[in-house]
């Protein structure tokens, strides 16, 4: 685990990876429900005075959840859930199970005694975010889209039937290239934000087991994920924001502008749109994610060592 400085010499990185993945994997069938009210409250445009839009369609994290479900049925909720895992099993997996080996490649190698800098833990984290969001983009950009699309008028097709069907059209209507769309954005944001959630981890972690009636349990664990949640998604919003809106939206020309576009048309407020349901989403998904984690490596390990 990557609050425990003894973990890489306890499993190996295949059983780091395949906990990591299922553990992802987990933790996003239980959250995407919210990850989908972000993208649709991310994706919707500040309406403008005169064009007889008078309230925006979703409201608040709730709101658009209900109006979601009301309008497209629950399992519309679960929108992208296919790319997701796929997601996950690629970008979850290499960015825990990379983690270990490059941070003790950062700091000399496997003889380095003590405990490792915060510096060391923040560039591990922020090499492994980036390394494996640039093999997992395609299915990022996947699910973005089909969490984008709401509900059609009576008998408009679908843009996408599905998730295969949507990697198969984009590289048909726009080539391969397309399905790293976004890849700017999508690294700044996962490399910051995995380097928020690790580190942060490890650190609250640490501080709390330094405090007396905490002890290495499920209470530290959870208070430990809520903490590296609610710190990636202050400081990975902004970024996250514009990422999604260059995948839904095909108008943008590049990162700067859609960074310059809705800073111009929505205000700088439009950086933290979502941040409840973001913050729900990625609060909920790191502790389900370690405290799965922790029980999915004990596992392995038991496995390995039998």
């Amino acid at each position: 685990m990557v609050a425990d400085s003894k973990s890489k010499s306890d499993i190996s990185f295949a059983g780091t990876f395949v906990s990591s993945a299922f553990s992802a994997c987990f933790a996003e069938i239980c959250t995407i429900p919210l990850d989908t009210a972000k993208v649709r409250l991310q994706l919707q445009k500040k309406a403008v005075a005169g064009d007889g839009v008078a309230l925006p369609k979703y409201r608040g994290m709730l709101g658009t959840v209900a109006t979601i479900a009301r309008e497209e049925g629950l399992s519309a909720l679960w929108k992208g859930i296919v790319p997701g895992l796929h997601r996950q099993c690629l970008y979850g997996g290499l960015r825990i199970g990379l983690y270990d080996p490059i941070k003790t490649l950062y700091c000399g190698g496997s003889d380095f005694v003590g405990d490792v800098p915060l510096t060391k833990k923040i560039l591990a984290a922020l090499t492994t975010g980036a390394l494996a969001i640039t093999v997992a983009n395609p299915t990022d950009l996947v699910k973005v889209r089909l969490q984008a699309e709401g509900k059609l008028p009576p008998g408009a097709p679908r843009r996408y039937s599905g998730a295969l069907n949507a990697y198969s059209t984009i590289v048909r209507q726009e080539g391969v290239g397309a399905l790293w769309t976004g890849i700017g954005p999508n690294i700044a944001r996962n490399s910051i934000i995995n380097a928020a959630e690790l580190a942060s981890y490890d650190q609250v972690k640490e501080t709390l087991l330094k405090l007396p009636g905490f002890s290495d349990n499920v209470v530290t664990h959870l208070l430990s994920g809520l903490g590296a949640g609610f710190f990636a998604v202050c400081i990975g919003s902004p970024v996250d924001v514009v990422k999604s809106r260059m995948m839904g939206d095909s108008a943008y020309k590049s990162t700067m502008d859609c960074f310059l576009k809705t800073l111009k048309n929505d205000g700088p407020l439009a950086f933290y749109k979502g941040f409840i349901p973001n913050f729900g989403r990625l609060g909920s998904w790191n502790v389900i994610m370690f405290l799965t984690l922790e029980q999915a490596k004990k596992f392995v390990k038991s496995i390995e060592s039998s």
